[in-house]
C-alpha cells in the first residue's frame, strides 16, 4: 500500500489508548475504514482487522481474520506479526494445541526483532497445555541474550530443562 496509508494506520494504533472501553467500536470503526480503502482481496485488511478485534479483547473474531491475512498472501513482517498473534488468540480461546504448531516453525525462520515474541507467546501456549518446563526453556533462552552476565549459564539452564533427565 502506498506511504499515506500506512501512516493513517500507523496514526491509528498510536490513538489507540486514546479510546476509552466502551469506545472499542469507534476505534475498529477507524481500522474497518481504513481496511475498506484497500483493493479487493488485499491481505492488509483482514489483518488490521484482526488486530483491532484482538485488542480490543475478541480473540474469537480476530482470528478467522488472521488466518484470512495469511491466506491472502500476507508476507513479511506482518505475516510473523498475524503468526504470534494469531497463535495468542488460538490460546486465549482454547486451542494452544494450534498455536504451538503455528508458531514452532518461527523458531527456525529468519531472526528479527520478533524472536522474543515468538518465544514469549509460544511459552504461553506451551504452558496452557502443561509443557511448563518447554515454556519456561524457551523464556530463558531468549532472556540470556539479554542479560549484561550469566548468558552462557542461562542459556546452559535452558537447554537442561528440555533435555532428557534434564
Amino acid at each position: 500500500m502506498d506511504r499515506d496509508w500506512e501512516d493513517r494506520v500507523s496514526a491509528a494504533w498510536a490513538s489507540f489508548d486514546d479510546f476509552a472501553e466502551d469506545e472499542a467500536g469507534d476505534f475498529r470503526a477507524v481500522i474497518d475504514g481504513l481496511a475498506a480503502e484497500l483493493p479487493d482481496g488485499s491481505p492488509l485488511g483482514p489483518f488490521e482487522r484482526a488486530c483491532a478485534w484482538d485488542s480490543t479483547g475478541h480473540s474469537d473474531r480476530a482470528v478467522p481474520l488472521y488466518r484470512e491475512s495469511l491466506a491472502r498472501g500476507l508476507t513479511g513482517y506482518r505475516a510473523r506479526r498475524a503468526k504470534i498473534q494469531l497463535s495468542s488468540s488460538l490460546r486465549n480461546i482454547g486451542r494452544a494445541e494450534e498455536g504451538v504448531a503455528l508458531l514452532t516453525p518461527e523458531l527456525r525462520a529468519p531472526s528479527d526483532e520478533l524472536d522474543d515474541a515468538v518465544r514469549a507467546t509460544l511459552a504461553l501456549c506451551l504452558s496452557s497445555l502443561g509443557r511448563d518446563r518447554e515454556g519456561l526453556s524457551l523464556v530463558l533462552g531468549a532472556l540470556a541474550a539479554h542479560l549484561p552476565r550469566y548468558q552462557r549459564s542461562m542459556a546452559n539452564y535452558a537447554r537442561a530443562l528440555v533435555e532428557p533427565g534434564g
